[in-house]
């Protein structure tokens, strides 16, 4: 069943006449009214085209003589084979995200057919604005079936993707700087489509020209690369950071005609923007040369001067929530050594054949998520890419949720896997893993790491993890220290075993068992020393490497060590289940790929719906009497609920004796009736209610343990106190950055988190409210009764 159309804009103005069915031809996207063909036909209802972008060039035409200007709208897929179903081209003014828009409605939409051919089937021909003036025509040359070769690739641009309209501004008088030179950016990303001139003489007599001087209105440049990186040097010295703003195409050609280099501050569709107006555009002159034309240097925030542009990897990335039609150029980090800069040859695992593939999709998902997110390390001295992050929105909110504990995912260093992809993974309310953000990761060292854990956090502004599930080689605990200093490493527990089995190997069978033993039955880091010390002693292996440094990294993955830190319940000596499970394995080619990700990313999702769904409309038996098992099923979600449940039930079977009081601290001892060996310690303060146990399930779980609950039954707490009710196992935890406002969080990243929770409310009610007309109206009664609240509280 394809997606449920909602453009109800145009259903009301739809053209009603019979008109025959026919075909429109073109020419390389020359409207066939200026060659006397048949181009400039009026958009009527049933005109049919061979593809979506024959379609596309059409209206562009038409919108050239009519006098606006075309964006690319929404596309649909088919939910049985995600084939494109139809798309929607609008007038660049629809919408409200930008001052210049006006909502304008015009569009028209064309659907695929069975025969394939694309069919005008819907139409809105009204503005709301005035019509004519500028009518230079936004990218229309057809967006090819793959995306350029990697070593071609400079900026990635989505054709797709609307784009802002150009500010018409005066050009300024030139202005010395004052604060003396720029520095040249070596090596080359690729300029226009990626192409890198070969003139090096000519662009070091081009540097001498432009060096320590500030941008004016009739600088020249020998290519477009040359003014980005200008530009670039330009806004370091200043203080400001730089994004590739709009190009514009040759009606005639195709050919890129003019480019504009923003601050990475314009617009306001993203938290961090502020609508700042500074902007640099060159225009290609009839000798191959570009020329600055327009020009604002005036910034309407604070600038940074001095800020360091200058490794040798360059990050490009598109996080969809901030100008659909840019590309973010983003501080870069130093990975040479002593800042001399000096390039190491990286290996690359990744095939080439995956980046165009890849750019491809991310460019599409982009048109329908706009809150989808990538980036793509480049290489900038041979222009090769290296590895890639994307996580769409719905991870990215996962993350303000569910981004306290992450497991990095490397399933591939396993066995023989055909591309080393990367998974980042939360665990959620429900404890099912939730995705946070997927890679190919070009390499293992600690570059690429690095790059990768940092592209994470700038896609999940507001939330840091406390502790990260990942492998103990030395590049990730380098990059991992460095990007998240003071969270809790733990190594994963395959690696860790797998090197138990490898090194313990020539070890007698009874040291093996003692080992066991030692590792997983000690309960408190001091115990652990003195049962590991005794244990080393007893076989006289104080002078064994392996043991010696796996000891130094206890931290890291002995259970004793690991309790006092929250894994949101990961088992300790268990492994996770790889997110993706058999969908992508080493086998999988590259042409299934795609579909493959995205099934099996929906059928997650669907596990997470019904689990919400569960948690809201069935209630689980109760099995006691006790007022805190009511308190706990009504907060908890049914999974969570059931592991509380069975702690409190457990509590029954322990037997609890005072052994300490002094003021309002009491310590208990609680042991299990028949068991003299199964005993804990309980701390309790009557002050605050704040109470602890020496097996610490509360601090590594996030839920109170039977021996807790038993020592509450005795003092007769019959509720538990809200600091052991964690936000985050609640059926609401879907608005758990909400207790986060006054805990640190910044403003900006306070609004985006509210921002992609507002707009996952949203699409729920897209979701269900499109089901059937009934429910279309009752959704679309109830955003208006809220929209009236909002508007009497402003």
């Amino acid at each position: 069943m394809e997606n449920v159309d909602t453009e109800l804009n145009g259903y009301n103005n739809m053209v009603a006449k019979a008109y025959p069915v026919r075909v429109l031809h073109h020419n390389n996207g020359v409207s066939e009214d200026e060659e006397g063909g048949s181009g400039g036909v009026e958009p009527y209802v049933g005109l049919e085209f061979d593809t979506a972008e024959e379609a596309r060039d059409y209206y562009n035409a038409y919108a050239i003589r009519t006098g606006f200007k075309v964006r690319t709208g929404q596309l649909y897929r088919s939910r049985t084979d995600g084939t494109v179903s139809s798309r929607r081209f609008v007038c660049s003014k629809e919408g409200f995200q930008l001052n210049s828009r006006t909502g304008c409605t015009a569009f028209i939409r064309v659907q695929r057919r069975d025969t394939g051919k694309w069919v005008l089937d819907q139409i809105q021909k009204e503005h709301n604005h005035e019509l004519g003036g500028e009518t230079q025509v936004e990218e229309t040359t057809p967006r090819p079936s793959r995306a350029p070769a990697p070593t071609k690739l400079g900026v990635t641009v989505n054709p797709h993707r609307p784009k802002m309209k150009v500010v018409d501004e005066s050009d300024r008088e030139p202005r010395s700087c004052p604060g003396g030179g720029f520095k040249r950016f070596k090596g080359g990303g690729g300029g226009e489509g990626g192409e890198v001139s070969d003139d090096h003489h000519h662009q070091m007599q081009q540097s001498k020209a432009v060096t320590g001087t500030e941008p004016y209105a009739g600088l020249e440049f020998g290519s477009a690369n040359e003014a980005c990186q200008f530009y670039q040097a330009y806004a370091e010295v200043v203080g400001f950071r730089v994004r590739i703003g709009q190009l514009f195409r040759s009606k005639v050609d195709g050919s890129i005609t003019s480019r504009r280099f923003v601050c990475s501050r314009e617009g306001f569709q993203h938290p961090s923007r502020m609508g700042c107006g500074a902007y640099m555009r060159i225009k290609r002159q009839d000798s191959g040369g570009w020329i600055v034309d327009r020009l604002n240097k005036d910034h309407n925030h604070d600038l940074e001067p001095g800020k360091k542009n200058d490794s040798g990897m360059k990050k490009i990335t598109d996080d969809g929530t901030g100008g659909l039609d840019s590309v973010d150029l983003i501080e870069l980090n130093d990975f040479g050594n002593n800042n001399n800069h000096i390039k190491k040859t990286r290996e690359n695992r990744i095939g080439k054949e995956w980046y165009p593939l890849l750019l491809d999709y991310f460019q599409s998902r982009q048109t329908e998520d706009m809150g989808f997110f990538y980036a793509v390390e480049l290489d900038v001295s041979n222009g090769s890419c290296m590895s890639i992050f994307w996580a769409d929105s719905r991870a990215r909110f996962a993350c303000s949720q569910f981004g306290d504990t992450v497991v990095f995912d490397t399933s591939y260093r396993k066995g023989n896997y055909a591309v080393p992809f990367a998974t980042v993974i939360g665990f959620n309310h429900h404890r099912q893993p939730v995705l946070l953000g997927c890679a190919m990761v070009a390499d293992e060292s600690k570059e690429a790491f690095l790059w990768l854990f940092q592209t994470w956090l700038r896609a999940m502004p507001g939330r840091r993890p406390r502790s990260i599930v990942a492998d103990q080689d030395l590049p990730i605990q380098q990059a991992l220290v460095q990007v998240f200093p003071g969270a809790h490493h733990r190594y994963s527990a395959w690696q860790v075993r797998e090197k138990e089995q490898e090194n313990l190997r020539p070890f007698p069978s009874e040291f093996k068992y003692e080992y066991e033993k030692c590792i997983y039955q000690t309960q408190t880091t001091v115990e652990f020393d003195s049962v590991w010390s005794a244990l080393i002693n007893k076989y006289g292996l104080r002078d064994d490497i392996w043991l010696r440094e796996i000891y130094e990294q206890r931290e890291n993955w002995v259970p004793a060590y690991l309790r006092a830190s929250f894994f949101a319940g990961i088992p300790i000596n268990g492994t996770t289940e790889s997110f993706f499970g058999a969908s992508l394995d080493a086998l999988t080619p590259l042409r299934e790929f795609i579909s493959r990700y995205e099934q099996a990313l929906e059928q997650r999702r669907e596990e997470e719906r019904k689990e919400d769904f569960n948690s809201y409309n069935l209630q689980p038996f109760l099995q006691t009497k006790e007022p805190v098992e009511e308190q706990c099923r009504r907060l908890y979600t049914l999974t969570v609920f059931r592991i509380f449940q069975s702690e409190l039930v457990q509590s029954y079977n322990y037997l609890c004796l005072k052994t300490y009081e002094e003021g309002a601290i009491s310590r208990f001892l609680v042991r299990k009736c028949g068991n003299e060996s199964e005993k804990h310690a309980v701390t309790f303060s009557a002050s605050n209610l704040n109470s602890s146990c020496s097996c610490q399930m509360f601090e590594h779980e996030g839920l109170l343990c039977r021996h807790i609950l038993k020592v509450f039954n005795l003092l007769d707490i019959r509720e538990l106190p809200s600091r052991y009710i964690l936000h985050r196992w609640t059926k609401n935890a879907e608005f758990g950055f909400v207790r986060d406002m006054e805990s640190g969080v910044s403003a900006q990243d306070l609004k985006a988190l509210m921002v992609w929770s507002l707009r996952e409310a949203a699409s729920k009610y897209i979701e269900f409210g499109t089901s059937s007309l009934e429910k279309y109206k009752l959704a679309y009664e109830i955003m208006r009764e809220g929209g009236k609240k909002l508007c009497w509280q402003r």
